[in-house]
């Protein structure tokens, strides 16, 4: 089982791979995030701005815009790659709370 401290690793790893991309598109995205580990009953909350991550820290934001809801050890798979998004969100292991067009632009992050 994964812990906090990995999950948070792993957002921070998911927003440096943000930052270091070259598609201009995921500099459009600026919205509220949280994601929430369910199996620890902890989350992560923070802005998706200028291609990253902004002040993230723990606790939860249930109005942001976009919402992740996972298990940590999920969490880490997808960032590593072991995990396949569209399947995960297909299959129930991922629950994304969006619209659908920032849907589409976090599909294509992760």
């Amino acid at each position: 089982m994964a812990t906090l401290e990995q999950c948070r690793a792993a957002i921070e790893q998911f927003a440096a791979r943000l930052a270091a991309d070259d598609d201009p598109s995921r500099h459009e995205l600026d919205r509220s995030f949280a994601c929430q580990i369910t199996d620890l009953h902890a989350g992560f909350h923070g802005r998706l701005t200028g291609g990253t991550i902004v002040g993230l820290q723990e606790g939860d934001d249930p109005k942001a815009d976009v919402r992740l809801s996972l298990s940590g050890d999920d969490l880490l798979s997808l960032v590593e790659g072991r995990l396949h998004f569209g399947k995960a969100w297909a299959s129930g292991r991922v629950h994304v709370h969006a619209s659908f067009r920032d849907l589409l632009r976090l599909r294509k992050l992760l």
